[in-house]
């Protein structure tokens, strides 16, 4: 009977413990991990991130103040940030994050700043979408806003 019980409580003990790891990483974490990576140029650890099909997309006032749209895939992004040369600097400063999840789905918003140089260079909002996908958190889309101006 003592065997039965040790049993069953190293089972429970288990299980927990895997339900427990699969928690660990939130939207909010995958989203510092991909931030981790960029700033790192981990190509490897970017494209594990990120959904098959994810796509970029920019948006910003032309010079006339009309609102554009750019959008890249994901793998041209990745060879971007990988291409940065070794003697320039790159920072994105994150100022906060806010997260709504529900379910399958996630968004992660984060106002930033982003640095070259050590210069200001714009700032603006990215919005990450997420889907758990058999338990993992996998960045499907990427949107952000860019300008130069109210960056204080």
């Amino acid at each position: 009977m003592k065997k039965l019980i040790c049993i069953l409580l190293i089972s429970v003990t288990i299980g927990l413990q895997a339900q427990e790891n699969e928690d660990l990483i939130t939207p909010e974490q995958m989203v510092k991990n991909f931030f981790e990576a960029f700033h790192d140029q981990d190509a490897e650890s970017l494209k594990s991130y990120a959904y098959e099909a994810t796509k970029l997309i920019s948006i910003h006032k032309n010079e006339s103040g009309k609102t554009e749209l750019t959008e890249s895939d994901y793998s041209e992004f990745v060879k971007n940030i990988v291409s940065i040369p070794e003697n320039a600097t790159f920072e994105e400063k994150l100022h906060e994050y806010r997260v709504e999840e529900n379910g399958l789905l996630a968004t992660v918003t984060t106002p930033y700043s982003f640095y070259y140089n050590g210069k200001l260079s714009h700032c603006g909002v990215n919005s990450f979408q997420l889907v758990k996908f058999e338990g993992d958190w996998k960045i499907v889309s990427i949107m952000d806003t860019r300008t130069k101006e109210n960056c204080d």
